[in-house]
């Protein structure tokens, strides 16, 4: 066992914060450099370490408290961080996905007077929204990056950023990391954890039943989770407790039986056939999950949610500020539903709880751009790019993955875990909050590397997206990926056509009950569990508890 001492001090006052017992923390081994890990003058491969660490130590804990079984944890630098960009790794049937995940119009645009603004209109009624502000049509030609370009020179960035906001539109401000300092939203922050849980309602405490008596063989199996969230970081949360996993050979019965999943929850994600999809991001984070749809517009549905939640351990949202509120599924109407019984409803947002952009809409890629990331990454770059004799000009630069949006759903289903410990150990309901924004500033928290150490000969960069660094057996991303199929579904009928795919494995890795993922092991099993894998679709599942 590691010594707590051994532990990083922003991992450890974390784990403390939330009431966690820190001499628990002797179970988690970090291993690699994080520093090193991925190119960036932000430490985003200790982020990556840290977060992935806390969600699944805390699962482990949970785990200690149902079943007195203690077990060790361990977390390599190098894939944490390949996780942080997990959407990138999977292929289907052999290759990698077709399509692209970015709008065509989306992304950075410089304005008069030489600032710049970012745009994300992923979904058709931003980028409507969004043209219709610029004036600029849509149909029957679509618009074009240089038909927004031009529009845009005819704007000042804040006024640009204010006239989007007041439609609700999502766009905003390249800003520096001392700009951002200065705004209203970011004093805003100062007083917000990066991870947020409080006691909501009171209730008796919880035994999770497994269906097979109070001593779970995974760390939370009997669980039941609602995941209605959209990308990115709500579904990384959801996904965390849904990775399937391996009964050993003498619990074939209970495979026969149970759905076979992560760390043992049953997750059922929810979305709305009324709403705009991003299938490419919801096929690597819907694995292990069932899904379905509900449209929360129709009293029918309602109702099926409001019986789901009956059934519920986790409530897991992650809609634009007051949007299920408006719809009877906010914090409060939960609890009351519960009827005394607890639960843990755990919310993300962009901005955080409080300051003026507190219901405002956001993306990661956003909060990089406005809370100064990409300005201040790209001034390191140009450091750099001097320092080895080249004549460089400073320019915004993006980190290289959503690292708010994992950092974020890792926290959240750290923030879980703590409920549900709470509701084990005390009782009563609990309330997880995480924000981007807050986020943002804890990976600022952690510090800077120098330019030499960011991007220089010892950082390392993603490999290339190709069938090569995908699928060749002795490839770093193929060594650390797991093979699945595609599930039955409810409507299936031809078996021929289910498609075989491969992702990146989870990297938090347990000692006693490992997370393995991936299709059945035919040969070993004789069959292939159907209640369980890649639903590959949002609506493969009825609505119910299995």
């Amino acid at each position: 066992m590691a010594q707590p001492s051994d532990i990083p001090s922003e991992l450890r006052s974390i784990w403390i914060a939330n009431g966690l017992p820190e001499s628990f923390l002797g179970h988690l081994k970090l291993s690699g450099n994080p520093d090193t890990a991925i190119q960036s003058s932000f430490r985003l491969g200790l982020a990556a370490q840290i977060s992935i660490g806390l969600a699944s130590l805390s699962a482990a804990y949970i785990h200690f408290l149902r079943t007195g079984v203690e077990q060790d944890v361990t977390v390599n630098s190098r894939h944490a961080v390949l996780s942080f960009h997990s959407e990138a790794w999977y292929t289907i049937d052999g290759a990698p996905p077709e399509g692209e995940i970015w709008d065509s119009i989306a992304g950075l645009y410089q304005t008069r007077g030489g600032e710049y603004v970012r745009i994300h209109t992923n979904f058709p009624h931003h980028r409507a929204g969004v043209l219709d502000i610029l004036s600029l049509p849509d149909y029957p030609t679509p618009a074009t990056r240089t038909d927004v370009a031009h529009a845009l020179t005819e704007w000042d960035a804040q006024e640009f950023e204010d006239a989007c906001a007041k439609r609700g539109m999502c766009v905003f401000k390249l800003r520096s990391t001392a700009e951002w300092d200065e705004t209203p939203q970011a004093k805003a922050l100062e007083e917000q954890n990066v991870v947020d849980v409080r006691e909501v309602g009171k209730a008796r405490k919880k035994e999770y039943g497994t269906g097979e008596g109070i001593k779970s063989k995974r760390p939370l199996q009997g669980i039941k989770v609602l995941d209605l969230s959209r990308v990115l970081a709500g579904p990384v949360a959801g996904r965390n407790f849904a990775g399937s996993t391996f009964f050993p050979r003498q619990d074939e019965q209970a495979m026969l039986t149970t759905p076979v999943i992560a760390q043992g929850a049953q997750v059922l994600l929810i979305s709305s056939p009324a709403l705009p999809s991003l299938p490419l991001l919801d096929v690597e984070t819907s694995l292990g999950k069932r899904t379905t749809q509900l449209d929360l517009t129709a009293p029918t549905d309602r109702i099926k949610l409001q019986e789901l939640v009956q059934g519920a351990d986790v409530f897991l949202q992650a809609y634009r500020p007051g949007g299920l509120e408006e719809k009877g599924f906010g914090v409060e109407d939960i609890i009351e539903m519960k009827e005394g019984k607890g639960v843990v409803y755990a919310s993300l947002r962009a901005w955080g709880w409080a300051g003026p952009w507190s219901d405002r809409r956001g993306f990661d890629s956003l909060v990089q751009t406005a809370i100064g990331f990409n300005h201040d990454e790209g001034l390191t770059y140009q450091s750099f790019l001097v320092s080895e004799g080249k004549d460089a000009k400073w320019a915004p630069k993006p980190l290289p993955m959503q690292a708010l949006d994992h950092a974020a759903g890792y926290f959240l289903a750290f923030g879980i875990n703590v409920g549900i410990a709470r509701c084990i150990k005390d009782g009563g309901s609990h309330e997880v909050r995480v924000s981007l924004a807050s986020v943002g500033r804890w990976v600022r928290s952690l510090g800077r590397l120098s330019p030499q150490e960011a991007f220089g000969p010892l950082s390392k960069p993603f490999p290339p997206r190709t069938n090569e660094t995908l699928l060749h057996p002795s490839s770093e991303i193929a060594q650390l990926s797991v093979s699945w199929r595609e599930r039955k579904g409810k409507d299936a009928k031809d078996e021929s056509k289910r498609r075989n795919m491969t992702a990146l494995r989870q990297a938090g890795l347990m000692s006693v009950t490992p997370v393995r993922e991936g299709k059945l092991d035919e040969e070993s099993h004789g069959r292939e569990e159907e209640d369980w894998g890649a639903p590959m679709r949002l609506d493969a599942d009825e609505p119910v508890w299995l």
